[in-house]
């Protein structure tokens, strides 16, 4: 096993810490205890990992952290991967070496974390990392990748399907476009007037949003919208409505609207994050990673990923 992956001779690690919630401010880099796999858990020593708009959101204030589960004190992020480097009893399938990814709810940006080995929610799940993806990409896989999936899967887009995709550009976007993209279908995507090429590269049609959306999006597929994505607010349900998408072709994943259902990766299919790690593997599905930073700058990634304009995916090297 490499020498990276062997735990420091103190029993003790790195891991961002929060004794208090709130913004990127609150974040600490930490001495803490390295812990041990039990029973039918696996401890994963850390090589990257991915931050994601839920990481901060649900840490910003007591009352959000609770309805997550989360006290003080607390970690923070959700993806990562890295290398197995200890077994519990009981483990099947996986052994010290081998290369995994996976989530674990808000304790993610650490030296080590401790997974059930066959956990199968983004709060607590590993996953084989195929050969040919590398750690900062599989970092990137969880949240984002389960979020997209099942927002997919709740519209069925095919080849006769004309998509739109509101904030096409963000995290999940990255995934919801390219995924609509190999199910057959036609993608539009809204973002900013600067994301225009990004979003081209992903094989979206770009269009910005605001007013006149709807009038933008006509003028591209005169032929009508069949399904909906919302990735940001509500714009994108108001449009697709108004161009006559029926409400159950239409899902959102970060706000609540009367008569549309919300997705969520945790309802993702059994499966789903493998296809997408393979087809990443496969080089079919493309990962963007726009920044990485070490863990003593954690507060600088968390603010740039924050501010929502950044174009791929940030990235935390451990």
């Amino acid at each position: 096993m490499p020498e990276q992956h062997t735990p420091p001779s103190n029993g003790r690690s790195r891991a961002v810490r929060l004794e208090s919630f709130g913004g990127p401010e609150v974040l600490e880099v930490r001495e803490i205890p390295v812990p041990q796999a039990g029973p039918g858990q696996v401890r994963v020593r850390v090589t990257a990992a991915g931050l994601n708009p839920m990481d901060w959101i649900m840490t910003a204030d007591a009352d959000t952290a609770a309805r997550f589960g989360l006290s003080l004190p607390a970690g923070f992020g959700t993806d990562y991967a890295g290398v197995v480097d200890q077994a519990g009893a009981g483990v099947t399938g996986f052994a010290p070496g081998d290369r995994v990814f996976g989530g674990a709810l808000s304790r993610a940006v650490a030296g080590f974390v401790v997974v059930d080995a066959t956990g199968e929610t983004a709060a607590n799940e590993v996953h084989h990392t195929p050969g040919g993806v590398d750690d900062r990409t599989a970092a990137t896989l969880t949240i984002a990748g389960r979020t997209a999936s099942a927002a997919l899967a709740a519209v069925g887009p095919g080849p006769d399907d004309t998509v739109l995709i509101g904030g096409a550009a963000g995290g999940v976007g990255v995934f919801a476009v390219q995924l609509a993209r190999i199910a057959g279908a036609r993608v539009i995507g809204t973002g900013s007037a600067t994301s225009a090429g990004y979003l081209g590269e992903l094989g979206a049609e770009p269009v910005v949003y605001g007013e006149g959306l709807a009038e933008r999006v006509r003028a591209l597929a005169p032929g009508g919208v069949t399904a909906a994505i919302d990735l940001h607010g509500v714009e994108t349900v108001r449009v697709a409505r108004e161009l006559g998408v029926p409400d159950g072709r239409i899902r959102t994943i970060a706000a609540q609207v009367d008569g549309v259902a919300g997705a969520n990766g945790a309802n993702a299919a059994p499966g789903a994050l493998e296809e997408i790690a393979r087809l990443v593997a496969a080089g079919r599905l493309r990962v963007p990673i726009a920044v990485s930073f070490p863990i003593e700058q954690i507060r600088r990634a968390a603010e740039l990923q924050a501010g929502r304009h950044v174009q791929g995916k940030v990235v935390i090297d451990l």
